[in-house]
């Protein structure tokens, strides 16, 4: 066994191996505070199934008034089929882009004024993108 591993005493060690997260975090935004490159996931692109595209427009709407997105793209005439309690029909499907703090924020807002029950909400990373655009999402979603 290494020398070096057997010295240290069982409650370092998860100290160490509960705080990797949290360090690797850290230096990932030092990182990307010193050279500006992205953080993979970052940001992410949210996706909410509308009964029909005024609705959409209508949640979009308030998305952008509070702020929760710096874009939302609303696509018409989409078909969703769902079993057991979901609902199935012709809906309008509005990607959002969001950065992930505001995300949390977002779903609780997008279920107040969601007319569904339970409503399709899911939310994907952007692990890559044009630096450009990837900061002009930084500039206009505020992350409080």
């Amino acid at each position: 066994m290494d020398k070096s591993l057997s010295s240290c005493s069982p409650p370092v060690l998860t100290l160490l191996v509960l705080m990797y997260p949290l360090l690797r975090g850290l230096a990932l935004h030092l990182h990307s505070a010193l050279t500006g490159s992205y953080i993979p996931g970052t940001h992410s692109i949210a996706f909410v199934n509308c009964l029909n595209e005024q609705i959409a427009k209508d949640i979009a709407r308030a998305i952008m008034d509070k702020k929760l997105a710096a874009y939302v793209n609303i696509l018409p005439k989409s078909s969703a089929f769902a079993g057991g309690r979901g609902r199935a029909g012709a809906g309008a499907r509005l990607p959002a882009g969001l950065a992930l703090p505001p995300l949390l924020r977002a779903c609780f807002h997008f279920r107040s004024i969601h007319p569904f029950e339970i409503p399709e909400i899911i939310s994907l990373p952007i692990d890559q993108g044009n630096p450009l655009y990837l900061r002009w999402i930084e500039e206009n979603v505020p992350r409080d």
